[in-house]
């Protein structure tokens, strides 16, 4: 399988190359040409471990590697550092199926991707034998950062530098990544919001001159951002493996559909949800959760895509982002892959803020509902269910509960549902502490021990004692410092 840019470009790779350079010479991101089937017939799922699924999920992407290149990227990234056993256990609650892809070293989803980049890096960097150091260049919301640098930290020959908005993630959120280790780590927060740092980034992936002063230097960019085909590919496998546990759960039989809800600022998520799909997944509806901004959720109701509007801090900051960068992947499936129509419309979204699809790729969309809640409704959605039901969400979670709350009142539309549950209630204890009818403290930390001696849940291992940790990062830039950043970071 060969891997083409959303733009038109005949810039084609296999997958290990495409996982190296991470965005393709275009600007465009790397889509499979084609979708492959379901590697085994539904009712074989049943029984399988997520290992198993997730080998032969990304085997079915990822040609070129082998059979044993795949397996020892899928054992080395799930392994015991995932404090549930089964790695991904999916909890019946509120007549929803929460799949928990939160237990990891960092506490929240992005470990479940970022977990195995690393190892498909390495090893493409091997087949096709790269000589130069690999600079991860990453923007993050909040949870993408941690993870990467968790997962990258003094890997040899690389080097993981991550931008993070100095107003837009949680107090545990922002120590996470200012505590991190690693000789080859370095974290900087800008002055500015998500889209703000995931700009910069772009700019500098797409700076011809800087990528030649690099590779004169020995160095080369990629990406852990969800732009790289090497993050999305593993995430589909969650639904795949969702799909096994509901029928070993009774839940459905064998070509039954479920639905898919996803809490989503950048649409990777959702978008391996569709991939799931294509391969023979039965989803019926994927359910797409915004919080106040709700940019996808107007564009899939209208089919009119406007990031010139007004940006919202809330406390789902994961999914506070105006321009979604994997909703490019899904408008390139849709338009019958027609680069020069993406092209198009990215330019507009460059030049006015926004642009609106064709007829077609409007008709594709009626896979997806959308909707959004507010911050209120939110830690609404919290506080019901940790009363009636006892289960702990955090504030993404909630968005996504509440979302698919209104689509069952909308719809009448009882199907099972799978809800991404993306992180532990931990990493947002401020808002969960008050939302369950605490008095929150301005301390986050005091929060996660109130929340915890008020509900037992356990504290994830990678968070306890982390305000004890030496603080290793300060740097705090300016947007348009961040190219000087990289240079310093790399001296």
């Amino acid at each position: 399988m060969f891997y083409k840019s959303t733009r038109g470009s005949k810039d084609i790779k296999n997958a290990a190359q495409a996982v190296i350079q991470g965005i393709s010479q275009d600007k465009g991101l790397f889509v499979p040409d084609s979708f492959p089937k379901l590697p085994f017939r539904l009712e074989e799922m049943k029984g399988k471990t997520y290992q198993e699924i997730a080998d032969a999920v990304i085997h079915s992407f990822f040609t070129d590697y082998t059979e044993a290149e795949i397996k020892h990227c899928v054992n080395g990234a799930y392994d015991s550092k995932f404090e549930a056993s089964e790695i991904v256990p999916l909890v019946n609650a509120g007549g929803a199926y929460f799949l928990e892809l939160y237990h990891g070293r960092t506490a929240a989803f992005k470990d479940m991707a970022l977990s195995i980049l690393p190892y498909l890096m390495t090893t493409a960097m091997q087949k096709e034998q790269v000589d130069k150091k690999v600079v991860i260049l990453t923007a993050t919301s909040g949870d993408t950062g941690k993870a990467a640098l968790e997962g990258f930290a003094d890997v040899p020959n690389t080097e993981i530098i991550v931008f993070y908005p100095s107003e837009g993630v949680s107090q545990v959120q922002e120590r996470q990544m200012i505590t991190q280790e690693g000789a080859n780590t370095h974290v900087f927060a800008i002055r500015g919001n998500f889209d703000d740092a995931q700009t910069g980034v772009k700019k500098i992936f797409n700076d011809s001159q800087f990528a030649s002063e690099l590779a004169e230097s020995g160095c080369m960019l990629s990406s852990a951002n969800s732009i790289n085909i090497g993050r999305l590919i593993p995430q589909v496998a969650y639904y795949v493996y969702a799909y096994a546990k509901l029928m070993e759960q009774e839940t459905v039989k064998a070509g039954e559909e479920f639905n898919v809800v996803v809490p989503t600022g950048n649409f990777g998520n959702i978008l391996a949800a569709y991939y799931a799909k294509q391969m023979g997944i039965p989803v019926k509806k994927l359910i797409c959760a915004s919080n106040e901004n709700k940019v996808l959720t107007d564009f899939l109701q209208t089919g009119v895509y406007d990031a010139g509007r007004e940006f919202y801090l809330t406390n789902s900051p994961s999914m506070d982002i105006l321009i979604s960068s994997n909703l490019e992947r899904l408008l390139y499936h849709l338009s019958g892959n027609n680069g020069e129509e993406i092209s198009a419309l990215m330019n507009g979204l460059d030049n006015e803020k926004k642009y609106e699809v064709s007829s077609s790729i409007k008709e594709g969309l009626k896979d997806f509902w959308a909707g959004f809640a507010t911050v209120a409704q939110t830690n609404a959605a919290i506080g019901k269910m940790y009363a009636e039901n006892g289960y702990l969400m955090d504030t993404h979670t909630a968005v996504a509960y509440k979302v698919y709350e209104d689509y069952k009142q909308e719809t009448g539309d009882d199907t099972p549902a799978v809800i991404a549950s993306t992180a532990s209630a931990y990493k947002f204890a401020d808002s969960v502490a008050e939302s369950i009818g605490l008095v929150p403290d301005g301390d986050g930390f005091v929060n996660v021990r109130a929340l915890h001696e008020k509900t037992g849940v356990k504290i994830p291992a990678g968070l306890k004692g982390l305000e004890d940790k030496e603080i290793r990062h300060r740097g705090v830039l300016g947007k348009d410092e961040m190219q000087s950043a990289v240079r310093k970071a790399l001296k």
